[in-house]
């Protein structure tokens, strides 16, 4: 009965937008944009890029920043979810290295994804349980049989939108690998490359650069 329901529900994207497990990730996503927007104008007001504290935290992410980098997107791209487009802007408005930050960021991130797929593959409902509830399981079970990968690259692009739970039902579905990897890195190498180049624009804007 309420597998119905739900199949009658998801006829637009808005529909989506108001499912709980949306919702929640689109709230979170807003107070870090806040968060964020709030630190970059008080680095701006009090003109941080001189300071020893910035200069101590450059060097540091100089010498150990892309491995942290590759860990932190593994992470987000498993348990810590949205931490990942904060991470670049910032990497970026330090000046790491745009093109290895967004490869790196990327690859990271992708293989957070795997082990997603690959756990829900390999453990199956009840451990995919342990994630989120029943109701969300169903939610996305539905719509992943309504929208299949297009809604995967969508939630992809739009970095508030929590893609990590999506990779979960792939993994319990059983769906193509190859596909699964593909449509996990491309949509986030994109979206990293416009994270990265808006974070260096940042620093200049700023003063970090």
């Amino acid at each position: 009965m309420s597998t119905n329901k739900n199949k009658d529900t998801y006829r637009k994207f808005s529909d989506i937008l108001k499912t709980s497990w949306v919702k929640s990730s689109i709230k979170i996503g807003i107070i870090f944009l806040a968060i964020g927007s709030a630190i970059i104008f008080l680095l701006k007001i009090f003109s941080a890029g001189n300071s020893q504290l910035f200069l101590d935290s450059r060097a540091f992410v100089a010498k150990y920043g892309f491995a942290g980098i590759f860990f932190a997107t593994i992470l987000a791209g498993t348990v810590v979810p949205l931490g990942s487009p904060g991470l670049v802007v910032a990497a970026a408005l330090l000046g790491v290295p745009l093109i290895s930050l967004i490869l790196v960021a990327t690859l990271g991130f992708t293989l957070g994804m795997t082990i997603n797929y690959a756990l829900a593959l390999g453990l199956g409902r009840p451990y995919v349980m342990r994630k989120m509830s029943a109701e969300s399981l169903e939610e996305i079970t539905v719509l992943w049989n309504k929208r299949g990968w297009i809604i995967y690259v969508i939630f992809g692009l739009i970095p508030i939108l929590p893609v990590e739970l999506l990779a979960f039902v792939c993994g319990l579905l059983k769906t193509r690998l190859e596909i699964f990897l593909t449509l996990s890195f491309l949509p986030r190498l994109v979206v990293f490359t416009i994270l990265a180049y808006f974070g260096e624009s940042l620093g200049i804007w700023v003063g970090l650069a």
